[in-house]
């Protein structure tokens, strides 16, 4: 049966890229699991799945990889509906940038490494589209991919205050951490199977 990551890198059943995966089974079955725990089988208590879609949604298009897009964008739709999927692409869209950005403290070693980037405040208009949690966890995937090094208390009380929960905020951290891994993955990916297939 084909996997996500083999859906989303085109990998064709039978060819060299296919045989390459399943020569790590065990890995290719861990990164399939870990697809399901985010996004199969669920619990939606602390984050629902149109919430977890729309930040995958969201961070696909941040990575610039149209596939996932596409798939997490019709998740979106489908647990959320047009209008937040729209809203979701349209706020990535307007705050893609290049990374990584942070500052370190000015008195200390790695000031000079200190790079000044874009810092994603949706205004009230996108607040009222995409409702506050997921304005609140967009905001922060955006913090995780492009200005990780500016992660802390302060910004996950930033989530705590618009209604995310301790296991809620866990389940984001994982999920952006997850697509990391995952988009990298499937871009490799792609481009040995468009060797492949030449």
């Amino acid at each position: 049966m084909t996997d996500i990551i083999d859906r989303l890198a085109g990998v064709r059943p039978g060819g060299s890229v296919d045989a390459l995966r399943r020569h790590r089974p065990v890995t290719r079955d861990n990164a399939q699991a870990s697809y399901d725990a985010l996004f199969t089988d669920i619990d939606e208590a602390h984050a629902s799945l149109a919430e977890r879609a729309a930040v995958a949604q969201f961070v696909a298009i941040l990575h610039d990889d149209e596939v996932a897009a596409a798939h997490y964008g019709a998740l979106t739709r489908s647990a959320g509906g047009d209008a937040l999927a729209d809203a979701v692409a349209d706020a990535a869209a307007a705050s893609r940038t290049e990374g990584p950005y942070g500052e370190y403290p000015a008195e200390g070693p790695l000031a000079v490494e200190s790079v000044t980037g874009l810092r994603l405040e949706l205004d009230e208009p996108e607040r009222a589209a995409l409702g506050e949690r997921v304005s609140a966890a967009l905001e922060h995937a955006h913090l995780l991919v492009f200005r990780p090094r500016e992660s802390s208390a302060v910004a996950l009380a930033t989530l705590a205050d618009a209604g995310w929960s301790t296991d809620g905020i866990v389940t984001l951290s994982q999920l952006v951490s997850f697509l990391a891994f995952q988009l990298r993955v499937a871009a490799g990916l792609r481009l040995l199977t468009t060797k492949d297939a030449a």
